[in-house]
Formats: C-alpha cells, structure tokens, sequence
C-alpha cells in the first residue's frame, strides 16, 4: 500500500505501520512487512534494526532485485513472522505482476497488499478513500 497522493500526510486511522513494523511484529501483531526502493537508497530500509531477529529465527526475511535497464534497479525486502512466509509469496507475486507490467495495478492489489501486510479491514477503507482524494469519505 504505497501509492503517491496530493497529501502527504495520511488521515487518522491509515497508519502507516512505518517506523513500526519491527515492533509490531515482534509483539505479533503484525505478520508481515515489505519495504521497496532504489537500490542506490537501500539504506533507507531499516534492515540493521531488523537483522538480529532474522539471524536468531524471530523474523523470516527475503530480498529480491529488480533490474531495471536506463534507470535504478529496484529493491524490495519483504519480512515475515515464522508461518507466515506465504505472506512474502502473495506480495512478490503482486509486485512482480505489476512491475514485470504483466498487468496495471489495481485497487484489488492495494486491499490484498493491505490485508497480506495486518492492516484492518477499517485502516484499508481509510487508505482506499485517501488515496482517491476522497477524504474524509462522504457517506
């Protein structure tokens, strides 16, 4: 669930889990996390903070590269609690079929990315609408 919007600063109830992610899974409360960028920016993704947890079996963690000729290659590293590993699958599989340009995303990628990711049924809903520039959602 990252797409770019007008409004920089999310809406109560969207999160995001950033800055969070590691704790939040630590506690169980959040199965899974994915982070992607340039792999010139890779030292934005906090790999250090999650690393010991990976090395003692608290953490599963996958990282794959995406070449991409005439511009930066791309990097996403996805985490997961033990068990949850099919997590990562589902999301690498989202990512590729978009990137790989198989296919555009949809809305139906950003309610499964959110839902593979621990958010709520209500913080997706929230997400969906501001993305949309639909906040606060009428109704």
């Amino acid at each position: 669930m990252a797409h770019e919007t007008d409004d920089p600063d999310p809406p109560p109830g969207v999160g995001p889990h950033e800055l969070r992610e590691l704790e939040l899974m630590l506690a169980g409360k959040k199965p899974a996390a994915m982070f992607s960028d340039a792999v010139i920016a890779r030292w934005i993704i906090p790999e250090d903070a999650f690393e010991p947890h990976v090395q003692a079996g608290r953490i599963i963690k996958r990282v794959v590269f995406e070449p991409n000729p005439g511009s930066f290659d791309a990097i996403r590293v996805y985490y997961a609690l033990p068990g949850e590993e099919w997590r990562i699958d589902a999301l690498d599989a989202i990512n590729n079929a978009i990137h790989s340009k198989l296919r555009p995303a949809t809305g139906q990628d950003d309610i499964d990315t959110g839902r593979l990711l621990g958010y709520t049924e209500e913080e997706i809903a929230i997400y969906l609408a501001w993305v949309a520039h639909a906040w606060p959602p009428q109704g």
